[in-house]
Parts: C-alpha cells; sequence; structure tokens
C-alpha cells in the first residue's frame, strides 16, 4: 500500500555496532523480509542471516526487532509518491480513489519485490501476542481512509460530487479492495489482472460534475 512518509530517527552510534555497518542496506533487506513472511514469522535468526550481522549489533543500531519492523514499515511507505500525496494532489476524490488503487495494483506486483502489501500480511499474520504491532498497523490504514474520506466530502462541498454520496462507504470500499488486491496479488494474480479490478470497483463511484 503507498502510504504517508513515516520517518524515523537514526540513532547515535552505540557499542557493538560494526563499522562497516550500511544502516540503509540492512532496512532494506529487513523490509523484504517483513513483506516476504510477515513481522512474526521473521525471526531474528532470519533478520541476522539476511543481514550479515550479529543479533548485539541489530539491537545496537535499532533497538529490537519491534523497532526494526516499524523502521521497516516507513521505508516501504516512504517515497517520491504516498497515499498523502496521492490524495492531497488529485483533483477530486473520485481521481483520489483511482490512483491509490492503480498504485496498489503496481505495487504489490513489483518486479523485484514479494507480492502483496507488507501492511496487509504483516497484520494478518500476527497473534494476540503482537497486538501492538497489528495495531500500529490498523492506525496507518484508518489515517489513509480518513484522508480519502475528507477529500470525499471536500469533493461534495465543491460540487464535484453528488450531495448524497456516502464518503464513509466509498473511502471503506477502496481500503477494501486494497486489501483484497494484497491478497489476490500473494496468491499469483497478475498486475493486468488487479488494473481490471480496480476497473470494476470504480464502477462504484459516482462520475465527476462540473462543480457548478
Amino acid at each position: 500500500m503507498i502510504t504517508t512518509n513515516i520517518k524515523s530517527a537514526v540513532p547515535t552510534r552505540r557499542k557493538g555496532r560494526p563499522l562497516s555497518f550500511d544502516r540503509e542496506a540492512a532496512l532494506h533487506q529487513a523490509m523484504l523480509l517483513f513483506w516476504r513472511h510477515g513481522y512474526e514469522a521473521t525471526s531474528l535468526n532470519d533478520l541476522t542471516s539476511a543481514l550479515g550481522v550479529t543479533p548485539p549489533s541489530i539491537y545496537a543500531v535499532f533497538g529490537d526487532k519491534k523497532r526494526l519492523f516499524l523502521e521497516a514499515v516507513g521505508r516501504y511507505l516512504s517515497g517520491p509518491v504516498t497515499s498523502e500525496s496521492i490524495i492531497s494532489e488529485a483533483p477530486n476524490a473520485r481521481e483520489a480513489a483511482r490512483d491509490l488503487l492503480q498504485a496498489s495494483a503496481q505495487g504489490f506486483t513489483g518486479t523485484d519485490t514479494p507480492a502483496g502489501c507488507l501492511l496487509a500480511s504483516s497484520a494478518i499474520s500476527c497473534s494476540d501476542a503482537a497486538n501492538d504491532v497489528k495495531e500500529e498497523l490498523a492506525a496507518i490504514r484508518r489515517r489513509i481512509e480518513a484522508r480519502l474520506r475528507d477529500k470525499i466530502s471536500s469533493s461534495v462541498n465543491a460540487g464535484l460530487m453528488p450531495a448524497n454520496s456516502n464518503a464513509e462507504a466509498l473511502a471503506g470500499l477502496t481500503m477494501a479492495v486494497i486489501q483484497g488486491m494484497s491478497t489476490l496479488a500473494r496468491d499469483g494474480a497478475t498486475r493486468k489482472k488487479l488494473l481490471q479490478v480496480v476497473d470494476a470497483a470504480m464502477q462504484a463511484w459516482p462520475e465527476v460534475q462540473n462543480g457548478e
């Protein structure tokens, strides 16, 4: 899912951090592991093997597995195009929703990254023991939905959408389709199929009006 850009402060160097440690490269590898396997299924063993470091080095640089995961989520969400920029820059809510869905379809089917959405796969695989992580991920999704809901309300007020447009339902539908496309992608769906799903989902949206 393309969402808000979350930045984490880089901790100061502490004892146990190797001089050759490439923090950004390590964070990228951790992101791919969590994306592929989910939060709980990614073990400290998996992380140390992929990052080529010892557990003390991970603790020295990132603090613990949860903080490493949240930084990996931040990396996943960052970039020149985020859900925040997509929604804010779209001329109306309908185009914002379409662009969110299309960006998700593309992001979930990248050739150099795992299929699906890191947020969705990690949340689904979290047990009750990781409820705090699950809630962090849910909060991110709620913020995206709230932004889209506000965009819908603004479009209605501007006369770009019918007055009876249900902002809550349309924003919820968009988030549900994004979640569903993540599952389809992990099951092997192609980008072409996901984009067809986007086209079908957009049929539920009212057409843009002239605003007059």
